[in-house]
C-alpha cells in the first residue's frame, strides 16, 4: 500500500526519479522480485541446463540450494508479504507468479519429467510433484518470517530441507 512519494523517499531519491525508472508501483514490484529472487531460479535453471545423469541428484542440489536461500536469507520476506496482501493487491500475487511461481514450477517439472522419462522416477501426476518439492521451501521461508522469532531455539532449516529431499527421492523412485 505504500505510494511512490513513499518508495521515493524510502530509497532516498524524488518522486519524479522513481519514475523516471518505473511507470507505477507494479514495476517496482516486478523489478524487486527480479533483482531480488529470480537469481536463484537462474542458478537452478543453470544447473539443470548443465546435468548429465540421474535427476535425483540434481533435485537434490537444487533443493539445497534454494534451501540454503531460504534458510539465510531476509528477501524470502517477498512470499509472505505476497500471500499477506493479495486479497487487497491481486497485481502483486499475479507478477509474482508470472516471474517466480511459473519459473519454479516449469524448473521442477522439467526435473521430474526427465526423471519420469528415464525411469527414474514412477509416473505420476508431474504438476503435483513439482508442488511437493517446493511446498516446504515455502512453509520455511512463511515459518521463518512469521515465527522464526518465537522459536526457544534455532530451528534446524537444513534438517528441514535434508528430511524433504529423502521422502521426496523415495516418494518419486520407480
Amino acid at each position: 500500500a505504500a505510494r511512490m512519494a513513499q518508495i521515493a523517499s524510502r530509497a532516498g531519491v524524488s518522486k519524479g526519479t522513481i519514475y523516471l525508472y518505473f511507470e507505477s508501483k507494479e514495476a517496482v514490484f516486478r523489478a524487486l522480485v527480479r533483482e531480488m529472487l529470480v537469481p536463484r531460479l537462474d542458478e537452478a535453471a543453470s544447473l539443470m541446463r548443465g546435468h548429465k545423469g540421474p535427476m535425483g541428484p540434481l533435485l537434490a542440489t537444487i533443493l539445497r540450494n534454494l534451501g540454503a536461500f531460504v534458510s539465510t536469507s531476509d528477501r524470502v520476506v517477498l512470499p509472505k508479504m505476497v500471500i499477506a496482501e493479495a486479497g487487497n493487491f491481486p497485481d502483486l500475487a499475479r507478477i509474482y507468479r508470472e516471474e517466480m511461481i511459473e519459473r519454479g514450477l516449469a524448473l521442477f517439472g522439467s526435473v521430474i519429467e526427465t526423471g519420469i522419462e528415464n525411469g527414474e522416477f514412477r509416473a505420476l501426476p508431474v504438476d503435483h510433484a513439482v508442488r511437493l518439492c517446493i511446498a516446504p521451501l515455502l512453509l520455511a521461508a512463511i515459518w521463518r518470517t512469521t515465527f522464526g522469532s518465537l522459536d526457544a531455539s534455532p530451528y534446524d532449516y537444513a534438517g528441514l530441507i535434508e528430511t524433504h529431499i529423502e521422502t521426496l527421492l523415495k516418494g518419486l523412485a520407480a
